[in-house]
Parts: C-alpha cells; sequence; structure tokens
C-alpha cells in the first residue's frame, strides 16, 4: 500500500493529470460550441449572486413594468461563455407555475400569455431585467430570475403586485350559487379576476369586511371580518380573514371576490329626464362611443379615479349601482362605498358607462 500510495503521488506530480480545485471538477453537459465533445469546468472559486428588488414591483392593469434583476461575480470578472437567464411565474409557494420567457444572449423566446408581452431589458452591464407591456390582471404575483452560467445557476425572486380593489359579487339569482368555475366566470364577466388570498387580506386591513363566504383564485373559501358578530363566526374570534379551507370546485356553492385593477379608460355617468330601461341605457353609451360599465370598472373608477356619484345607474350585468367618496345625506350609509340596489326587473336610471383614453 504505501509503494501504491507513493506511486500515485508521483503520477500526479508529473503533470499528466488535469488540475482541480479542492479535489473534484465538474464535468460540463452544456456545450455551447455544440462540438459533440464534453468538456471539462473547473471550480475557480469565484461566486456568481442575482439579486432582484426586495420591494414589491407594483403596477396596474394595461401598463408597462420592469421587474428589475442584475447579476454579477464575487470577485467580479467576464462571463466566457453565454449566459442563460430564464423567468419564471411561481405559485405562492415558491413552486413553479409558468414559464415566461428563455434567453440566451440576443435570442429569446416568451411563453403562453407572454408572448409579444415580454422581453429582457439589458441597459447595463449584468442585467437581466423582464420587462412586461399590457399588464394584464392575472400577472400579478412572483417572478423568479434566474442566471445559469454553465454549472452555475443562482436566482431570486421579485413580486409583482397589481394596485387594484376586491369585491364581493353576487349573481342575479341570489347568494351562494356559484360553484369555482362559475366564480371565475362571472368575475371575468365584470371585468375582473377571482382574487388571491394576498389581495383579499389587503383589502381586508383598508376595511373590507363581508360576512358571505366567497371563492378565491386557489380554490378556498374565505370571507374577510372586521367586526365580529354572531352570525359571522361569532362574537368571541378575533377580527381577521375566515376560511373553510379548499372547497369541491364543481359541487359546493358559494359567492365570489373579484379583483379589479385600476384602469386605462374612464367611467361617466349619462341620464335622461324620465331615466332609461337597461337596453336603452346600453344603447345611450354606444351612441357616446362608449360601453356600459362593468361592476369591476365602477369599483375601481371609485377607488382610483374617485368617481363619487349620488345617482344610480345601470352596469352591465344587469344591476343598479352608485359609488360614493364623501358619505352626505341621502347617498346611503355613512362610509364610503359603491351602494347596490341590486338587479331590478323593472325601473328606470341612468348609466355608467365605460371608455378606453
Amino acid at each position: 500500500l504505501p509503494l501504491l500510495l507513493k506511486a500515485t503521488l508521483l503520477h500526479l506530480a508529473s503533470g499528466s493529470y488535469r488540475p482541480f480545485y479542492n479535489g473534484f471538477y465538474y464535468n460540463h453537459i452544456m456545450n455551447d460550441n455544440d462540438d459533440g465533445e464534453d468538456k471539462v469546468d473547473y471550480f475557480s472559486g469565484t461566486k456568481l449572486v442575482v439579486e432582484t428588488s426586495q420591494d414589491p414591483v407594483y403596477s396596474y392593469n394595461g401598463a408597462n413594468v420592469t421587474l428589475p434583476c442584475h447579476y454579477h461575480y464575487e470577485p467580479d470578472l467576464e462571463p466566457k461563455r453565454k449566459i442563460r437567464i430564464k423567468w419564471s411565474k411561481l405559485r405562492d409557494d415558491y413552486t413553479k407555475e409558468q414559464d415566461v420567457m428563455v434567453a440566451i444572449g440576443k435570442t429569446y423566446m416568451a411563453f403562453g400569455d407572454f408572448k409579444g408581452r415580454a422581453h429582457i431589458r439589458r441597459g447595463s452591464r449584468h442585467e437581466a431585467s423582464l420587462v412586461i407591456s399590457d399588464v394584464r390582471l392575472k400577472d400579478d404575483g412572483k417572478y423568479r430570475c434566474e442566471v445559469i452560467d454553465g454549472l452555475e445557476d443562482e436566482s431570486d425572486v421579485v413580486d409583482l403586485r397589481l394596485q387594484g380593489i376586491v369585491f364581493p359579487y353576487q349573481p342575479p339569482r341570489g347568494q351562494y350559487r356559484l360553484n369555482f368555475h362559475e366564480a371565475e366566470q362571472v368575475c371575468q364577466d365584470q371585468g375582473a379576476i377571482l382574487a388571491n388570498f394576498n389581495q383579499l387580506f389587503q383589502a381586508w386591513s383598508e376595511g373590507l369586511d363581508w360576512c358571505n363566504a366567497g371563492w378565491l383564485a386557489d380554490g378556498t373559501v374565505q370571507y374577510p371580518i372586521r367586526l365580529p358578530r354572531k352570525p359571522c363566526g361569532g362574537v368571541h374570534l378575533a377580527p381577521g380573514i375566515r376560511s373553510y379551507g379548499p372547497r369541491h370546485r364543481h359541487l359546493h356553492r358559494f359567492d365570489a371576490f373579484c379583483f379589479s385593477s385600476a384602469l386605462k379608460g374612464e367611467v361617466f355617468y349619462l341620464d335622461r329626464l324620465a331615466g332609461m330601461t337597461l337596453e336603452e341605457a346600453k344603447q345611450s353609451c354606444q351612441d357616446a362611443g362608449a360601453e356600459i360599465a362593468r361592476v369591476g370598472q365602477l369599483y375601481s373608477a371609485w377607488k382610483f379615479l374617485g368617481l363619487d356619484r349620488c345617482n344610480a345607474g345601470w352596469l352591465a350585468d344587469g344591476s343598479v349601482r352608485y359609488p360614493i367618496v364623501t358619505p352626505r345625506a341621502n347617498c346611503g350609509p355613512a362610509e364610503p362605498g359603491v351602494r347596490s340596489f341590486g338587479f331590478p326587473s323593472k325601473g328606470r336610471f341612468g348609466v355608467f358607462c365605460y371608455r378606453e383614453r
């Protein structure tokens, strides 16, 4: 054994073996030159670092947004090969949800709903920021920026949050009539999407108090309570988000919590002396170069544009509502909000219209 050890040491010292760092080397399976030969990458002691914004990035529906991501090496050096950049959208538990984009050099490919809307910004050295144009409601969430240099693979996560509002929704048929898929559809019909838990929690922290349970985007059923009371979980429970947990998406029926973002256009009110039927209201909006507003648009105009109107008006779903920023006599309760007259089968009212800017 001593003779074998001595022979091995002499063999290494002769230089017939390639040097290696810390007793190991990597077989590089990602050959940029594609010459069919395996390469050996030696660990050089450099560290790849990827950094994104630690604070959420805020945007709104229809806007353009940049999710910052930069990488560097410690100690500083230039990469010896083409860097691969990959962006993915994550679930709230940080597991992968969908591919957004991959890029190698100046070549990139976007996937799914991000095709034609996403590209990499390279405004500075070692930048890998993601630009998303025409932001959509479902773009809200966590994104992973991953940088790959050979076998070095580092990533960081940035949170994109849309400025918006959560509102509870019941269809004309009444309370607790929607399974999960129907809830998704009614929110979409109102210019919105099903809210996620973070959006509902934010709405609760801003004052939303609603005793009816509704679907969220993850298939759970929850509701926000600011003032504990007997029909809403009991007077002895602390304020918070009450949860029924995951429910059967086909069989169980509840209301919906919808999320709508800030608007690209404007909501305005039209009226006639004698009021209008629903069909007349739709036509009046068309004559004004607009369309009858949806519920999500009215809520967004109330929250973000300060729309305050003490006159009831038709909306696209057949409901009659009006937005109050400054409570006053003969305009409903003492709190700001969007008041509802329900879904009247008869009656003549004004109308809220929506027009793109």
